[in-house]
């Protein structure tokens, strides 16, 4: 269960005593205009794939009469003309939103062919179906007789859980839209406050109607934005959240605060332990081997590979699966009750922590200024005294290394507080620093010397050392890695530089979970290969840039509408020793003299540096390439580009040997 949820159900039902008068729903008398698509012009759009002539959402708030409980209609009203045949096939189904806790009460459908014929769907054309994968049912409209040119028109309203705690409606998308329209209906006791985001105008009060409160947005156009490659495309599109935030029949109780969110996570997080939980607390703590290292750091990381090690998480809500008692017996606890364990072992041990929810950056950046609970979505441990964080269910991540995309972010941090012999949760909201630079490294030492009867061929002896993002995904695991896969997953590293090297020897070192976060993971190989050397005549071209692997390359031809953002910060540095072959000479040592490098505030942010230097028959090839930013705004993303490029251009780099004259 996202932690989010926990105060979501809490909340439900507490507030809604006082009813004001209740006016009908505004969907029941909705409906499509009869001939509104038989007037659409569609000449100024023929080199669009698809366009938008209508895309109306209404979120109406009401109470049922009988039971007095708050419910949310939802309605949603689309018209979109198909110009391609890519197009076709991805909207020749319509998937209508269907889960355990909502109901589709109304839904209608039709296709209007570029000839003007109208072809209504009834409702034997709504089907239902199973993904195979996650057994989710769902339910679609199978569209009949559309064809280039056709329109296609739909809409339909779910009775659902209301969501007032925070909720994201996202209007923009990769095609133009026309009369794009968002109205929020509620009870006159329900106040809601709205914001917008990336540019989309803000939410109006409508000040006429008088028998229930009404927000609107109205745009004419709203222009579609493409994926650009490395782009947060979800977190960039134009949206809006709402959130109820007064109830006028209780004024003075707070409703969607992160107050009140702390103390009801933290009570979950944290709550009474009998003596015989704690006693088995105490026995899990006991058998964990190496847990009273001196080093605070390291004893985290024991209990964190221990824990992840012994316990499967699952994604199943159940009130076994977190509870700690039950999660210490059969070793199995869901994401709430993983966080309810580590909180009761770290209090156990007297570490002091801190429980951080946040959102991934990626789809749904943090808004430190608006409070609503749809941005906690993602939960961190926090250790102050260290300053570093832990994913709790996350099995590939561990401490100091928390998911990239939750960091260099923005998230609200639950801290302990006793008052009077009470205790609680008080909640802050604060950023959450990347991890630097400097911590993930992919670094390489190449030693290389020519056959002595073939200088096509050349013995190499790598040694790759890889540390921090670069190695969470293999070095925690390599003690559970069966010996065929673990050679299998080591001959691919050896063999990212190409695939055509043999390998006539390698060691591993490190290997081992412990390691992660001090120690390297270090691949040491020698390796035989005709793949980097051409002969020309009586010249060798020895095509050194390739023995650093292949490169991101970054070209745009149009101009750049999103920003970049990297999941982590990062570092390389290589070296390249080149035995020359006696009698030989290179003709063309200054085309490994790369240099790029960018500052802001007298900050280096990005560089590439790659240099040489040449002693007797030694060539040494430097270089040196790191990132100090993850989030790359327009303004300097040019010269992001410029340096990613460089690495690009280096791995294009091919020395030229030729007999000493």
């Amino acid at each position: 269960m996202q932690l989010h949820k926990i105060v979501i159900y809490i909340f439900m039902g507490i507030f809604f005593a006082n009813i004001f008068a209740q006016t009908k729903p505004v969907y029941e008398k909705y409906d499509w205009e009869k001939e509104s698509v038989a007037d659409i012009d569609v000449t100024d759009f023929q080199t669009k794939d698809i366009v938008a002539f209508k895309d109306k959402r209404i979120h109406e708030f009401c109470f049922l009469d009988k039971e007095g409980k708050l419910i949310e209609y939802a309605l949603e009203h689309k018209i979109l003309w198909l110009n391609s045949n890519d197009r076709i096939e991805e909207y020749n189904k319509v998937y209508l939103p269907y889960s355990a806790s909502s109901e589709i009460v109304r839904n209608k459908a039709r296709v209007i062919t570029k000839d003007g014929k109208v072809i209504e769907l009834d409702q034997s054309k709504v089907l239902t179906a199973k993904d195979d994968e996650t057994q989710r049912t769902y339910k679609y409209y199978a569209l009949e007789g559309v064809e280039k040119g056709s329109f296609i028109e739909y809409f339909y309203v779910v009775k659902k859980y209301p969501s007032y705690t925070g909720h994201r409606v996202t209007l923009q998308t990769d095609y133009d839209k026309k009369n794009v329209e968002f109205d929020l209906y509620a009870p006159t006791n329900l106040i809601f406050q709205t914001k917008t985001y990336n540019g989309l105008p803000e939410i109006i009060k409508d000040t006429l109607i008088k028998d229930r409160n009404h927000w609107q947005l109205y745009l004419d156009t709203l222009s579609g934005v493409q994926q650009e490659e490395q782009a947060p495309y979800n977190a960039m599109t134009k949206f809006l959240i709402y959130k109820l935030k007064k109830n006028l029949a209780n004024p003075a109780k707070e409703l969607v605060s992160y107050s009140i969110a702390s103390q009801n996570i933290y009570n979950v997080i944290y709550p009474e332990i009998d003596k015989k939980t704690h006693a088995k607390v105490k026995k899990f703590i006991e058998s964990i081997p190496d847990i009273k290292d001196k080093d605070l750091v390291k004893s985290i990381r024991t209990i964190e590979n221990f824990v992840k090690s012994n316990m499967f998480v699952t994604d199943v809500s159940r009130e076994d699966l977190s509870t700690i008692a039950t999660i210490l017996d059969n070793k199995v606890a869901n994401e709430q009750g993983v966080i309810k364990l580590y909180a009761a072992i770290f209090n156990e041990l007297d570490i002091k922590h801190q429980i951080v929810l946040t959102s991934n950056r990626d789809v749904l950046k943090f808004d430190k200024n608006f409070e609503a609970f749809n941005f906690l979505q993602e939960y961190l441990i926090y250790f102050p005294k260290l300053k570093l964080y832990m994913s709790p269910s996350k099995r590939e991540s561990r401490v100091g290394f928390p998911p990239g995309n939750l960091t260099d972010n923005y998230g609200l941090f639950i801290k302990k507080v006793s008052l009077g012999g009470f205790t609680s949760g008080v909640g802050s909201v604060k950023y959450i620093k990347p991890v630097n630079y400097d911590k993930t490294r992919y670094d390489l030492v190449m030693n290389v010397s020519f056959d002595t009867d073939d200088m096509t061929t050349t013995n190499l002896t790598m040694d790759r050392a890889m540390s921090g993002y670069y190695a969470i995904y293999i070095q925690p695991f390599m003690d559970v890695i069966k010996k065929d896969d673990k050679d299998e997953m080591l001959d691919g590293i050896i063999k990212s530089i190409s695939e055509n090297v043999e390998i006539t020897n390698k060691k591993v070192y490190n290997d081992n979970p412990e390691a992660f976060g001090s120690k390297p993971l270090r691949i040491v190989a020698d390796l035989v290969s005709d793949a980097f050397v051409e002969k020309a005549g009586r010249k060798y071209l020895f095509k050194v840039g390739e023995l650093i692997g292949p490169q991101q390359e970054m070209y745009q031809e149009k101009e750049r509408k999103l920003p970049v953002e990297n999941e982590f910060e990062r570092s390389y540095s290589r070296k390249i020793i080149i035995e020359i072959p006696k009698g030989y000479q290179v003709l063309n040592p200054d085309d490994i003299n790369i240099t790029k490098s960018y500052s802001k505030d007298d900050e280096e942010l990005f560089m590439f540096n790659s240099s040489y230097e040449l002693k007797g028959n030694q060539l040494t090839i430097s270089i040196t390439e790191r990132y100090n930013q993850n989030i790359i705004n327009i303004d300097m993303y040019e010269a992001y580009r410029s340096i990613i490029n460089s690495a690009a251009n280096f791995n294009k780099v091919t020395l030229v040997l030729d007999q000493v004259k």
